[in-house]
């Protein structure tokens, strides 16, 4: 590393810390000519494999760009999109591969995208697969239901609409509660 104040083409290693994000390394550097300190900061660098055969560096920002363009008209967030952002590039740095495909960053995107919006996870899916015809939209669409709980459940069934409850062995009376004024 050489020293940016005299050129020398040497420095020593004073300290050594991790960033608050654990990407990348933060090196105090001295000069051993000029005595002057110095900082530094080291990543890993990252490349993409693009269908052309050209690598580059993996960049959050594209990521960011290329979901935002499938989340048009839809409600998310610039936070949301960062976050995403955030969680693809981890995930892509957690494979330990120098080197990906535009194919293995397409992956990583597309589970946090559908956490976030289903109907971007679908725009973004036909792009991405290039789908041809109308049955791969539904077989996509087929996945998604069958993927998600049935509507009703849960909280927003009204109480008069619940299924009546079987008592419990032994148990004597309703398991359920009569509605007030009912008799």
């Amino acid at each position: 590393m050489h020293c940016p104040f005299c050129r020398h083409p040497d420095s020593r290693v004073v300290d050594s810390r991790t960033t608050d994000d654990g990407t990348s390394i933060r090196r105090r550097r001295q000069c051993p000519d000029c005595s002057r300190r110095f900082t530094t900061v080291e990543t890993a660098s990252l490349m993409v494999i693009k269908r052309s055969g050209v690598t580059e560096p993996f960049s959050r920002d594209k990521v960011i760009a290329g979901v935002r363009k499938a989340c048009q008209g839809r409600p998310v967030t610039e936070d949301a999109l960062a976050q995403l952002g955030q969680r693809v590039e981890e995930a892509v740095r957690a494979t330990g591969c120098a080197e990906l495909s535009t194919h293995d960053v397409g992956l990583a995107i597309l589970g946090p995208l559908q956490e976030l919006d289903v109907v971007a996870y679908l725009r973004f899916a036909s792009v991405y697969r290039a789908f041809e015809s109308l049955e791969d939209f539904e077989g996509v669409i087929a996945e998604l239901r069958a993927g998600q709980e049935p509507p009703g459940d849960g909280a927003a069934v009204a109480a008069g609409d619940r299924p009546p409850v079987e008592p419990a062995e032994g148990a004597g009376g309703p398991a359920v509660p009569a509605p007030a004024g009912a008799g």
